[in-house]
């Protein structure tokens, strides 16, 4: 079955892509949730119309993201953390940590958009990657820093 994107589906395709997928899944999920619409004459003349309103509010939504990167990019961070005897940290740094740690600075990033390969078990510096929209990724430093107990 033919459809037309009307969002991004991972996976599958990008926004106004015309795309061969299965009836099932095209029943089921992507035209009730209003992901898709089958790709008839009439539907494509529709989504030409709303197309260019859709490019708009993307290019909206891109150039927003991108200000917050140039704003989160600027931003020192730095997280003290409690260490042992022998310089080594109880736990560890997470996403979630650092997230909270985004929330007070007056951020809001989710912690599945932290692009951290490991968790930070070692005091230093660190560059962290935050996803803020799929084709908008800030580079962050970070300061891990100890205090004794």
């Amino acid at each position: 079955m033919k459809v037309i994107l009307r969002s991004d589906i991972t996976n599958v395709g990008r926004q106004g892509e015309v795309k061969d997928v299965s009836p099932g899944f095209a029943r089921n999920y992507l035209v009730p949730q209003n992901l898709a619409m089958e790709a008839t004459a009439q539907n494509l003349k529709i989504w030409e119309r709303e197309r260019v309103k859709l490019e708009k509010q993307r290019e909206e939504i891109i150039n927003a993201a991108k200000e917050i990167a140039g704003k989160i990019s600027a931003e020192e961070f730095g997280i003290k953390v409690k260490i042992g005897e022998n310089g080594k940290i109880f736990g560890s740094v997470t996403t979630a940590g650092l997230s909270k740690l985004f929330e007070e600075k007056g951020f809001k990033v989710n912690k599945r958009d932290i692009l951290l390969s490991d968790n930070i078990k070692e005091t230093g510096n660190y560059e962290i990657s935050v996803r803020l929209h799929p084709e908008v990724t800030a580079k962050i430093k970070l300061s891990v820093t100890g205090e004794k107990e």
